[in-house]
């Protein structure tokens, strides 16, 4: 009896609409997958605001940071965050770019690196930290918004003690920005960009002509130094040591090279070889760069000249909020209060740049891995995951934005160092001496502000073990929910394999599961006599063996190509390469059945050893018990019982 087709709701339609959209490459994914939409770009700038939202909206509080962290010597400190960013992380992520045009960053560079189990847990491990950047970024930079209105001399006494509810929805508004689409995202962020610099450059240039007008507190704060540090060797020293406390200037590569797929590029780019998308996304790191470490350095100036340093601790009116203490001192209220609704927007929309990292990360590892349902690679409901997590997160810490800051340091300055290590080692193999060296140094740097920020602020690191955990085990449940799928994306015949199976087609099609010993003739003769007696079956009936040899049991889906031979003169055998044997035979037989309409027969011999023991081979080595796996991979790819190709075992 047939059945009826229902058309899928319109709510699932609306769901799926992004499936894709969000740069992956590879095509179709899997034997249910849909087809991945055209490629639609955006210029390099406009991206470069996407990205800009959350390295720019640091100007918010880095400042302040930089003064409470260094005191006077803030301007230099700050001289030696730009160097890092622009001798260090910049000529990082623009080879980056350069190495991996889609958007995975240093963690597909790594992972060619890995193979097997231990390469899928590193990965994962590094998509842990990913995650605790990125979805940092959305609540802290949300909780820091909402501590701004909180703040406001206007608003303080409507909002005080309600900033987790004002955080919880930001965190909202957020994602229905991305649920409406992601274009609407990046006009967004280029609108708040526009107008934040443009605000910043009207405080930094008043800032500029107080203080050179003033040559008093030139005089006064280069006095202060010597007499606090002595010499220039000793300024640079300190500055040295509390640079690690400054890290967070340099948020904004990794999420600069995740949205990499948004940048247009030129016409004639393809996706094997993306020239004009490469270039653009150099000059979006190189301008960010440039952007900010101008405004690093000037506003670390005016603020420790202009700012006495007492409002920069907790209770003053410059805590975490410097500029904005500057614009209301200097330009008045009306300028000032604009400039602060310019500053919660940005904040709020920093979580912007950070989504779209989500995005387009995760969706490129865990459903390829076989660790997340299909419709992880579809944007809407990826995006409802994460904003419920980030309610988690809010509710956790309290919408607190000191206690968020540990984790997000950590999160960024690992995919730093992981960024630098990678390069270091690209590098190397392609027999580029000096910038190996050059990149080992820069690896050494970050490795070592790793290091001493998580000493100092330990819960970073244990924050970022929660995710990876959480990653982890969701990812083996999920795994172990999908071993069952068929897990090829395709499968190609050589001509002599095609030729076995045409000529089977005139008869019963039967084939032998044959796991390859010494490959002789008594082999495959015994082999034969064997599957004879267990099944009862006469003398004339021929076969033919399939042999699948495992490559990478990690790997969850794949191509396949089959390969015909004749070994003894006399014995026809189909070869194929594949991470798992039960799936590699069952997409096999779907296939021969399709490409001939006979239903083809394949039999096995039973494997001994205890059940259980056997499953656990099959999900982590792809061997096991490979008869009834490889039945109930048929089963659930082929519902109709009457089409389904016939296993049997004795």
């Amino acid at each position: 009896m047939a059945t009826t087709e229902h058309p899928p709701s319109r709510l699932r339609a609306w769901m799926l609409e992004g499936l894709s959209d969000m740069g992956k490459t590879g095509g179709h994914t899997g034997p249910h997958a849909e087809p991945e939409p055209p490629h639609q770009g955006q210029r390099w700038w406009r991206v470069m605001c996407l990205t800009g939202v959350d390295y720019f909206s640091t100007l918010g509080y880095q400042p302040g940071i930089a003064a409470l962290a260094a005191g006077l010597l803030s301007p230099i400190a700050t001289i030696v965050l730009v160097v890092v960013t622009l001798a260090g992380a910049l000529p990082v992520y623009r080879r980056v770019a350069e190495e991996s045009p889609h958007g995975e960053g240093s963690i597909a560079m790594l992972e060619r690196l890995l193979s097997f189990w231990q390469g899928k847990l590193f990965v994962l491990t590094l998509l842990g930290f990913a995650a605790t950047d990125f979805l940092i970024t959305i609540t802290l930079s949300a909780a820091d918004a909402s501590t701004h209105l909180v703040e406001n001399p206007h608003l303080t006494s409507v909002l005080q003690g309600h900033q987790m509810l004002i955080t919880l929805f930001l965190v909202a508004l957020l994602g229905a920005v991305f649920l409406k689409g992601f274009l609407e995202a990046v006009g967004v962020a280029v609108a708040l960009v526009g107008v934040y610099l443009a605000l910043n450059l009207v405080v930094v240039l008043v800032g500029l002509w107080h203080v050179l007008t003033a040559e008093h507190l030139v005089t006064e704060w280069a006095s202060a130094l010597t007499a606090q540090h002595g010499s220039v060797f000793a300024m640079v020293g300190v500055a040295l040591i509390v640079f690690p406390k400054l890290a967070l200037g340099l948020s904004g590569f990794e999420t600069g090279v995740a949205v990499m797929p948004h940048v247009q590029g030129d016409p004639g780019d393809t996706e094997e070889k993306p020239t004009g998308r490469i270039r653009d996304a150099k000059k979006l790191l190189t301008t960010a760069a440039l952007i900010m470490s101008g405004f690093l350095i000037a506003t670390s100036f005016i603020t420790t000249l202009l700012i006495p340093e007492n409002e920069f601790k907790t209770g003053g009116k410059a805590n975490g909020r410097a500029l904005a203490y500057l614009a209301h001192h200097y330009l008045g209220g009306a300028f000032g209060t604009v400039y602060d609704i310019s500053t919660i927007a940005i904040l709020w929309f920093a979580g912007a740049s950070a989504m779209a990292g989500l995005l387009n990360l995760m969706p490129r590892y865990l459903p390829r891995y076989g660790m997340a349902p299909h419709w992880a690679r579809a944007v809407r409901p990826m995006v409802i995951v994460f904003i419920l997590i980030a309610f988690l997160v809010t509710w956790i810490f309290d919408a607190n934005v000191d206690k968020q800051g540990g984790a997000y340091a950590t999160g960024v300055l690992v995919l730093i160092s992981s960024a630098a290590i990678a390069v270091t080692i690209a590098s190397r193999k392609a027999g580029q001496r000096r910038w190996a060296v050059a990149f080992a140094i820069i690896s050494t740097v970050f490795l070592y502000t790793t290091v001493v920020n998580v000493i100092e602020r330990p819960d970073g690191v244990k924050i970022g073990a929660c995710f990876i955990a959480g990653i982890i085990l969701v990812s083996l449940l999920s795994r172990l929910a999908r071993a069952f799928e068929l897990r090829v994306t395709s499968l190609t015949m050589d001509p002599l394999a095609e030729r076995f199976v045409r000529d089977m087609a005139s008869r019963k099609m039967r084939f032998i599961a044959n796991d390859p010993g010494h490959r002789d003739q008594a082999e495959y003769r015994d082999k034969i006599e064997q599957i004879r007696a267990d099944n009862d079956m006469p003398e004339q009936e021929d076969f033919v063996f399939v042999e699948v040899t495992v490559t990478d049991p990690s790997e969850f889906e794949g191509r396949l190509t089959v390969r015909g031979e004749v070994l003894h003169h006399r014995y026809r055998i189909l070869t194929v390469e594949s991470s798992s044997i039960p799936n590699a035979l069952a997409a096999l037989l779907l296939h021969v059945r399709d490409m001939t309409g006979c239903t083809p027969h394949i039999y096995f011999e039973w494997t001994e050893g205890n059940p259980f023991a056997n499953f656990l081979r099959f999900f982590l080595f792809g061997q096991g018990e490979v008869a009834p796996v490889t039945r109930e991979v048929l089963r659930e790819a082929e519902p109709d019982r009457d089409r389904r190709p016939r296993v049997h075992t004795g």
